[in-house]
C-alpha cells in the first residue's frame, strides 16, 4: 500500500512539473513524501 501511495505522489509531482502548475512548495512536499514512503517500503521489505 505504501508503494502505491508513493507512486501516486510521484506521478502527481511529475504532472505538476509538466503542466507548470505548482502550488508553491506543495509539489516538492509531495515528492518528499513519495520518496520517504518508498524508502520505508524498501526498509521494511515485502511481507
Amino acid at each position: 500500500m505504501l508503494l502505491t501511495i508513493g507512486i501516486i505522489l510521484i506521478l502527481l509531482w511529475i504532472l505538476g512539473l509538466v503542466t507548470s502548475y505548482t502550488l508553491g512548495g506543495f509539489i516538492h512536499i509531495l515528492l518528499a513524501l513519495a520518496v520517504i514512503m518508498i524508502l520505508i517500503r524498501i526498509i521494511r521489505g515485502k511481507k
